[in-house]
């Protein structure tokens, strides 16, 4: 087995094994990708202020999200077609997550079900909810989501509209994606992680098939996706489905101060920093660019989580002296399930630990509660080098 020291080992093992239309799908972003890009390199403009002479006894990273203790400041991120990337990858990461003492959310857009998950983890997950037109499919998720147990449910805002992916229209990348000779050949390459999808009964969105109207096979499934997510959700949507669901909601796709101070009005137990990983709006800024503005409009009011280019636990740190109070990773744990399964994400989240536990005592501090601006050095203008165009009265 190879030595894994960092997430990018993850990666190039993974780009090898899976085919070339679930590495794109993961692996790129809407447009001209200027903001997948920016969600990584944005965290690079931040160094790090290093401390010496301090007791690093006893040091601690676990801390709590929405009231769970957790073993680090770290979530799995939601991630449609998980069960592509491997065979019953959802169930695979839920483990691998449970194991190590950090949430797991589940896609709407998995392959494995709800139910799946449940019946093979112990620990509660998070579900990840998109607002579809069918009211009554949406009611039924949330029902289904309660019956397993997840303890939060994660409601997705930024994909009224969806943006387009360059890669994934030329690869053909569709639900359920369409096969052509090209891609045929390309799968027939990757032995492992065909016979791993030859070995599973889960090949098509568990969450859908058999539950939508109209939806009882894979034929049935590519129209009513097209059409389906609901280009009308509203704030005085997002209160209903609060009242519906009863327990904890978490909030993601918030990148502007104003729709956070519109989260607390609804009742938002967390909101989610996040640009949809740089896959809808192309030329939005990054989430770690925009995380400060916000903490500053609501931090006191509301737990702030962020995603989108984490790939390492410095990356990790940064995000939580800049104020949040948890992070998502999506790709970095993608990486090491298409690499190697629930012990490739293992591997991903020991690294992204033990770079986050390195790194803070390298900063001077034994406790990730402690962790703050001071531990950071940023460059003028980071924080204030973009602002939104007024016009003049």
């Amino acid at each position: 087995m190879p030595v894994i020291t960092t997430v990018d080992d993850l990666h190039k093992i993974y780009r090898r094994r899976v085919p070339k239309m679930f590495y794109d799908y993961c692996q790129s972003g809407s447009w001209t990708e200027q903001t997948f890009r920016e969600n990584e390199t944005d965290f690079d403009l931040i160094r790090l202020r290093q401390r010496v002479a301090v007791d690093m006894e006893g040091r601690s990273i676990e801390t709590k999200m929405i009231g769970r203790d957790v073993s680090m400041p770290v979530a799995l991120a939601p991630v449609g077609l998980t069960g592509m990337q491997h065979a019953d990858g959802e169930i695979l990461a839920a483990r691998a997550a449970e194991k190590f003492g950090v949430p797991f959310t589940l896609s709407t857009m998995s392959i494995c079900s709800i139910e799946d998950v449940a019946r093979e983890t112990q620990a509660p997950f998070w579900f990840q909810l998109y607002v579809m037109r069918d009211e009554d499919f949406v009611d039924n998720l949330i029902e289904r989501a309660r019956a397993a147990g997840c303890d939060a449910l994660v409601l997705t805002l930024d994909l009224q509209i969806l943006g387009q992916r360059h890669k994934d229209l030329k690869n053909g990348l569709s639900a359920p994606p369409k096969l052509t000779a090209k891609s045929i050949a390309d799968m027939m390459t990757r032995v492992q992680w065909g016979l791993g999808m030859l070995r599973t009964k889960r090949r098509f969105f568990g969450n859908i098939v058999g539950h939508a109207k109209g939806v009882g096979d894979a034929s049935s499934l590519s129209s009513w996706t097209a059409e389906q997510f609901d280009p009308r959700l509203d704030w005085d949507k997002i209160r209903r489905i609060k009242e519906k669901w009863g327990g904890k909601l978490i909030l993601k796709g918030i990148l502007d101060a104003e729709d956070a101070r519109m989260a607390l009005q609804v009742g938002a137990d967390a909101i989610v920093v996040s640009n949809h990983g740089g896959r809808q709006l192309d030329g939005a800024l990054s989430s770690i660019r925009l995380l400060p503005e916000i903490v500053d409009a609501v931090g006191s009011e509301v737990e702030v989580h962020m995603d989108g280019g984490i790939r390492s636990g410095q990356d990790v740190l940064k995000a939580i002296a800049l104020g949040a109070k948890g992070t998502y990773i999506g790709r970095a744990f993608v990486y090491g399930l298409g690499a190697m399964g629930e012990p490739g994400v293992t591997h991903a989240l020991e690294v992204i630990r033990k770079e986050l536990d390195t790194t803070m005592a390298l900063c001077g501090e034994k406790n990730i509660h402690d962790v703050g601006p001071q531990n950071l050095l940023i460059p003028k203008g980071f924080r204030d080098a973009w602002e939104p165009y007024r016009r003049n009265s």
